[in-house]
């Protein structure tokens, strides 16, 4: 698995409206047939940036996600959006998730 966390520093005057603003974007990724996930968060740090943690079945599906035509519009609209370049970490071959063993609920 391919997995992948990207951190987006939005406009201030934009951030309350970003989920609307890539509510296509995450349908349709997420409807890929390899994207295993693609999940947005809010930052509790800075109620600007959002990180979005997304995974994909593997190399052919993380090109033929870079090359659908949803990831083209957002390469192409949401830098109007961003008052920053976003920060990546991609990790090539992860496994999957699984049971922190730190913590559990008791």
């Amino acid at each position: 698995m391919i997995f992948i966390v990207v951190k987006f520093p939005v406009k201030p005057e934009h951030a309350e409206a970003w989920p609307d603003i890539v509510a296509d974007y995450t349908t349709n990724t997420r409807a890929e047939a390899g994207n295993r996930f693609f999940e947005w968060s809010r930052s509790l740090e800075d109620k600007n940036t959002y990180v979005l943690v997304e995974g994909f079945e593997g190399q052919d599906a993380a090109v033929a996600h870079v090359g659908s035509d949803h990831f083209k519009w957002a390469v192409a609209n949401l830098g109007a959006y961003i008052s920053d370049n976003p920060q990546i970490i991609n990790v090539q071959d992860a496994s999957d998730w699984g049971p922190m063993a730190e913590i559990a609920p008791h």
